[in-house]
């Protein structure tokens, strides 16, 4: 179960952004990267597609897409593993803290 505050396992925001392009940033608190990837995504695709020979393979007309499509789920990954480490940390930090704050006697 998810801890208030925590971030979203990796692995989950990983499966999100494979499943629907951008969403993994949006589950990450950053929907205007996952819109910006979205939109660069339909626009190169959209380019490749005018722009390729016809003789060109469906992947090749989309490869412009495809390529960004590729890009937002390594950088929604990334993003979550930094944003998990980062609360990890934090959350070390404190129970430090707490802890050395009981071992020693209140300040009077």
């Amino acid at each position: 179960m998810k801890e208030a505050g925590s971030p979203f396992d990796p692995r989950l925001v990983l499966v999100a952004a494979l499943v629907l392009p951008g969403c993994g940033l949006v589950i990450n608190r950053r929907p205007l990267r996952g819109l910006t990837f979205l939109f660069f995504m339909l626009l190169l695709g959209g380019f490749t597609l005018k722009t390729a020979s016809p003789d060109v393979s469906m992947i090749g007309k989309f490869s412009g897409g495809l390529f960004v499509y590729a890009m937002s789920i390594f950088d929604a990954y990334k993003d979550a593993r930094i944003r998990l480490e980062l609360w990890r940390h934090g959350a070390r930090r404190l129970a430090q803290a707490v802890e050395k704050r009981g071992r020693e006697p209140a300040p009077e």
